[in-house]
C-alpha cells in the first residue's frame, strides 16, 4: 500500500492479506465488508467472505463475549477513518 500511515492502515493491510491466504479473521472480515468502498480507492481486494457484517460480529462474540458490541464499533470506525483519509489522497 505504501509507506504512508493512515488510521486503520495495519487492520486494512493485515485484512488484504488474510483475504488473499483464504483466513477468515476479523481483519478479513472488516475489508470484506469494506470491499467495494476500498475498490473505488484502487485497492486490489481479493474475493471476500459473504455476510462478513454478521461473521464479523460472530467472530467478536467467540473472542470477546460480551465485549463483541464495543469491539464492532471501533473495528467499523477505523475503517471508516482509513477510507475517509484514503479519499483526501492518503493513498
Amino acid at each position: 500500500m505504501g509507506e504512508s500511515a493512515l488510521p486503520g492502515q495495519e487492520l486494512v493491510e493485515r485484512g488484504l492479506e488474510d483475504l488473499r491466504q483464504g483466513r477468515r479473521s476479523p481483519e478479513a472480515l472488516l475489508v470484506s465488508m469494506g470491499a467495494a468502498r476500498l475498490r473505488r480507492l484502487g485497492l486490489d481486494v481479493p474475493e471476500t467472505f459473504p455476510e462478513p457484517e454478521a461473521g464479523l460480529y460472530a467472530l467478536l462474540q467467540e473472542e470477546s463475549g460480551d465485549g463483541a458490541h464495543s469491539r464492532y464499533n471501533a473495528l467499523v470506525r477505523r475503517l471508516v477513518s482509513f477510507e475517509r483519509a484514503a479519499e483526501c489522497g492518503g493513498l
